[in-house]
This record gives structure tokens, sequence and C-alpha cells, in this order.
């Protein structure tokens, strides 16, 4: 997989994570990319009157800062044998800094343990929402409880062709770029791969209405056609990841394709939870060149109820709402 030129992970020093700092290593090392290890600390406020400014303020900051930069390369050191690795501390609100170093760096891979706020009774906290709706590049979230390799990778795409054709366009680029990680990832992870798309006949419940007098077969025919419309649409996206991958990449994965009727704020976190998955792939925004219109209710949906690590993909032209500025 060459995929990646710049990453960027995310660690919390107090809080160790190996297999996260492997799994960044090792992509750093498939892509021949270079690697930067960051840390996010608070920014020292006193309530005793110490102003923010003031050398005593001052000092206990750079301290802080100088422990938690010692803590890095400590974790860079042994990796740098074969590896181009850089650390920086940032201070400030973490998703913002993360988002600004991005920027700054021209990162165009973000890792980091995922949050895990059990009081919530799901996988991701506030700042993994945040850097979702608002980092430009893709956003790899691992549960650092996950096995390495991963076992199965699910791509979860939307094949649906009934958007408006600026917006299907989008659509269809990141279905592409969903798939060409996925199956990169599980080619370099030896997993299964699984492809999934969810449909439904809009209006079918509609019909089945007492007052519409439509009979059962009529409304059995129009879902039927919903349904073979988005297979056909499935396998379109399926010859395209041979011609990307070859067929022999794609005979040796021999990826597992799900059709599923319903919603997909349903579906897909059920379906990973079904297989077993350990990580799932997918979009986050359908609109783009709008800084602040960043991510669907469907997609955050999906992601709140997920159980498993998520690589997170921006459509090309995605803007984002955080400045260098501001």
């Amino acid at each position: 997989m060459k995929r990646f030129n710049n990453i960027l992970l995310v660690l919390d020093p107090a809080k160790p994570c190996a297999s996260l700092v492997e799994r960044a290593a090792a992509v750093t090392e498939n892509n021949q990319a270079n690697l930067k290890i960051v840390a996010v600390v608070p920014q020292f406020v006193f309530a005793s009157g110490l102003p923010s400014d003031g050398p005593v303020t001052m000092d206990l900051q750079a301290r802080f800062v100088a422990d938690q930069t010692d803590k890095l390369e400590a974790l860079a050191g042994p990796l740098r044998e074969r590896l181009s690795i850089g650390t920086k501390v940032l201070t400030g609100t973490p998703f913002l800094e993360v988002v600004r170093e991005v920027l700054r760096g021209a990162h165009d891979l973000v890792i980091k343990a995922a949050e895990n706020p059990g009081w919530l009774g799901r996988l991701l906290g506030s700042d993994d929402m945040h850097l979702l709706r608002k980092c430009p590049c893709p956003v790899w979230l691992v549960r650092c409880e996950a096995p390495t390799p991963y076992r199965r990778i699910l791509a979860a795409v939307d094949v649906d062709d009934s958007y408006a054709p600026e917006e299907l366009g989008t659509r269809r680029a990141l279905n592409r770029e969903v798939l060409e990680l996925a199956s990169a990832l599980a080619l370099s992870e030896f997993a299964e791969l699984h492809v999934a798309s969810v449909w439904d006949a809009i209006g079918e419940s509609f019909l089945r209405g007492a007052f519409m007098h439509t009979s059962d077969d009529a409304v059995a025919a129009y879902v039927e056609h919903s349904r073979q419309r988005n297979a056909r649409s499935l396998d379109v996206l399926m010859e395209e990841l041979n011609e990307f991958l070859g067929k022999d990449a794609v005979g040796y994965l021999e990826p597992k394709t799900h059709l599923v009727k319903g919603g997909a704020r349903r579906e897909i976190p059920a379906l990973a939870e079904q297989l077993e998955v350990d990580l799932v792939v997918m979009g986050t925004v359908a609109r783009t060149g709008i800084p602040g219109l960043i991510m669907g209710n469907t997609a955050e949906a999906i992601l709140e109820q997920l159980d498993c690590s998520v690589l997170a993909i921006k459509p090309p032209g995605f803007v984002s709402p955080v400045s260098l500025t501001h």
C-alpha cells in the first residue's frame, strides 16, 4: 500500500497503547511515509490569580511540555532505525490542535486511539467526533484491544444512484476511495474483506397503505426492481475494484459483498457486530466545499454505535471549518 506520505500519530503518553504505535509504524513503513508523533497538553490556567503569561505559569507549562516531549522521544527512539519520525507536543484543545497540525504539516492520515467513555456506552468520545467532523484528512481511530493484525475489515459504501448528479459524483468518488483503502489494508493485514451497501425501496410502506390499493404483486415488483438496481451498482463498483487492484489481488482477497435492505444507521452497525469485524472503513461526508457542513446524520449515527476501530474518509473537496488563524 502506497497511499499516504505524511502520517500523524496522536498519543496520550499517560495512557500507552502499544498496538497503536505498532500499527502506525507498520502503516508508515508500508507506505514509505514520514511519521510525526504528537501529544496534546492543556494550556495551564491557575485559579490562584497567577497570570497565564507570568513567569511561574510559563515555567510550569514549559516543564510539562518538556516532560511530554521526553516521553514521546522515548517511544520514537526504537523506531528511528527504520522510520523517519518526528515528535511534537501541542498545547490547547486536543481536536483543534490536531486539525491545525494536519493543516500545517500537510498530513494525509491521522491515527489515534479511540476514546472509550464507558458511561456513554459507546466507543467514540467527544474529541473523536470533533475530529471525524472537522479533520480534512482520513482519521483512523484504533481500538487498542483490537487484534493485530486485523481479522475482518468492513467497507461501508452507498451505491444508491437516486441523488442529484453533482452529489452522485461525490458519493461515487468516496465509494472508490473507501473500497481502495479497505482492500489495501485487507491485503497488508491478511484480513477478510467485506463490502456492504444498504438499500431501501423508497415509499414501500406508503404503497402498502390501506388507501393506496396497490396489489402485493406490484409492490413486490417495485421492491425487487429497487434491489436489482442497487445490486447492479454494487457490481459496477466491484468491477472498478478489479481494475484498480488487478484480478490476482482480488482473487486472493475474495471480497464478500453484502446488499442489506433497511436503514444504514441501523444495518451497518448490526452487520459489523454480526461479522465481528475489527475495522470499519467508511465515508463521513456527502456534500463538499462548505465549511461547517461536515458530517451527515446517518454517518454520525453509525459511528456512534460502532464498537470497533474506524477509518473515516472525507470526499475530494472537503473544506475543514478549522483554520490556522482561529
